[in-house]
């Protein structure tokens, strides 16, 4: 996992799909948005700085 995501409160995305084949989960923190695969979690998770989060879900809102 990215470096401070141990111990995050994870939680999927509303978008994600009702089967369980495309999950999406994140984790609000203090300074980032930690994203991760939720149908692989041992993988890294990533974090974006809470501004180029707004950005991200602002343009796919718009979109």
């Amino acid at each position: 996992m990215s470096s401070g995501a141990a111990g995050l409160a994870w939680f999927k995305s509303s978008y994600s799909g009702s089967d369980g084949d495309s999950c999406v989960e994140v984790a609000i923190a203090e300074q980032a948005v930690h994203v991760r695969d939720s149908k692989d979690v041992s993988r890294p998770a990533f974090a974006v700085g809470r501004e180029g989060w707004r950005q991200f879900v602002r343009f796919a809102s718009d979109n």
